[in-house]
Order: C-alpha cells, then structure tokens, then sequence
C-alpha cells in the first residue's frame, strides 16, 4: 500500500510546489513548505482518517519529495523571451 501512496505523494509534490509559489511568491520557505504538504494532503483520495496516518507514518518522506521538487522546478530553463 505504501509504495502505491509514496507515488501519488511523487506526482502531487511538483504541483504541490507550484502552486505554493504561485500563492505566497519568493521566500516565506517554512508557510510554502506547509502549504504544499497541505495540498499533497488534501489531494490524496483517502478518507481523512487514512490521511491523517499517511501523514504520521510518512512526515520525513513528504518533506523530502518536497526538498526535491523544490530543486528541480529551480532548475527548470526559464520559458520566458524564447
């Protein structure tokens, strides 16, 4: 079951990521950080209860896929004036 939520947890985190960014803009780490774990959250389809483990059990998990999509949208080639 883990490895299943662990992918759903990969594939949100991107989107997770922008759209803290989009919402709170530069700095402000720590709330954007908190808002995308949010999101990754409020997007898995489980009941709350379910989520409220996954959250537990997976905390430093979901903090890494967020460190990493982090760093990979901040090495993404600007599309602006191409």
């Amino acid at each position: 079951m883990f490895k299943n939520v662990k992918k759903q947890i990969k594939e949100l985190a991107k989107k997770a990521v922008e759209v803290a960014e989009a919402q709170l803009g530069s700095g402000q780490g720590q709330a954007k950080k908190k808002l995308a774990i949010d999101y990754i959250l409020k997007n898995l389809p489980f009941p709350t209860f379910v989520k409220s483990i996954i959250s537990i059990l997976l905390s430093s998990f979901i903090d890494d896929v967020i460190e990493i999509s982090v760093k990979y949208l901040q090495n993404l080639p600007n599309e602006e004036g191409e």
